[in-house]
């Protein structure tokens, strides 16, 4: 067996066998929060602006009540799962200079998620819905950064970045305010996890296109690593698709954003992060766009927002709005890849 036919194994293997362990155990999964009813006790009622979310309301006061949170629970104890059982074998992806950075990010950060949708289905904190603040959030998400960054400038002696057809760049001591900036910026496209599927099939096309790109710069652990997120994705999506049996919740969301800003650096791809993350780029867009206008204009563009939010108010179904976001994604991610290894 050659090398690169181990290699090609070893990525494509993994994702099977870590989707095949989350389908193993998901059942108990859900069977646990729905036993404990972990959901919120109520739909949200106010915007981000402090403003009644009536449309929001509307479309989500029944299903918000009854469908668990934590399904981000699935998806990153299967990773540790899988890289512990892995650790004994010839599948061995934990390397010093790879994956230690992206998977203390994951586990650290859905961490900090569960704990904020434990606020959340207990209707505790200050927050919008009741869960950590949003300065908390941030301020989390900083500490978080300021160790990745700390880790790549000072350890990995990283400082430099590829701009696609243009070249490479040093950025220095500014290198680690970069970093925070596209943590937070990434975290914010989390507001996409609002849908039966929605989040999941999104992050699993930016994860796989990480998969490749990873791959074609000989970085096998790193692929590895991805492409074990993407197939527990696929069986998340499983039971997630309409009718969702739970949703995400912050313990997915801020563990797979956060996590993607280290592999985006990792694969140097800051720059074509935009385009293989699309769809939370229009997210985040949207929502800012709304805030704006109902600040300066004082009226909205879109009935609600993220903007899939927009696209339920007007009527379309979900199931719509998800399979055409899932072609939207793929396709970007498509293009991010192609242009990336152009770069």
């Amino acid at each position: 067996m050659t090398l690169l036919t181990f290699n090609v194994i070893k990525v494509l293997g993994s994702a099977a066998i870590a989707s095949a362990i989350a389908a193993l155990w998901c059942p108990l999964l859900i069977n646990f929060l729905y036993k404990h009813k972990l959901w919120k006790k109520e739909a949200r009622t106010k915007a981000i602006s402090g403003e009644d979310a009536t449309v929001f309301y509307n479309l989500h006061k029944e299903r918000e009540t009854k469908v668990p949170r934590f399904g981000g629970l699935l998806i990153w104890i299967t990773v540790v799962l899988v890289t512990v059982i892995f650790y004994f074998s010839d599948l061995n992806f934990l390397s010093r200079s790879q994956t230690w950075l992206p998977l203390f990010t994951l586990i650290v950060a859905s961490l900090v998620g569960l704990l904020d949708d434990i606020l959340q289905v207990s209707g505790k904190g200050k927050y919008i819905g009741g869960g950590l603040s949003l300065k908390k959030r941030i301020l989390i998400i900083v500490i978080i950064g300021l160790i990745g960054s700390i880790w790549f400038y000072q350890k990995l002696g990283w400082d430099v970045i590829t701009i696609p057809l243009i070249g490479q760049i040093s950025l220095g001591f500014f290198y680690i305010p970069l970093f925070i900036i596209v943590m937070i910026a990434t975290w914010s496209g989390g507001i996409i996890d609002g849908l039966d599927g929605l989040a999941g099939g999104t992050f699993a096309s930016i994860f796989g296109a990480f998969t490749i790109i990873s791959f074609s710069q000989g970085k096998i652990d790193l692929a590895t690593f991805c492409a074990i997120i993407t197939g527990t994705l696929f069986t998340f999506l499983w039971f997630n698709i309409p009718p969702a049996r739970f949703y995400m919740g912050e313990t997915g969301i801020l563990g797979l954003t956060t996590t993607l800003s280290v592999v985006a650096f990792l694969t140097d791809s800051v720059f074509v992060l935009p385009i293989i993350a699309g769809l939370l780029v229009l997210e985040t867009g949207s929502a800012i766009i709304q805030v704006l206008s109902k600040k300066f204009r004082k009226k909205k563009i879109f009935l609600s927002t993220p903007i899939h939010h927009h696209f339920e108010a007007i009527g379309w179904p979900q199931y719509k709005i998800t399979m055409r976001s899932w072609i939207i994604g793929i396709v970007l991610a498509i293009i991010g890849v192609a242009v990336r290894l152009l770069g």
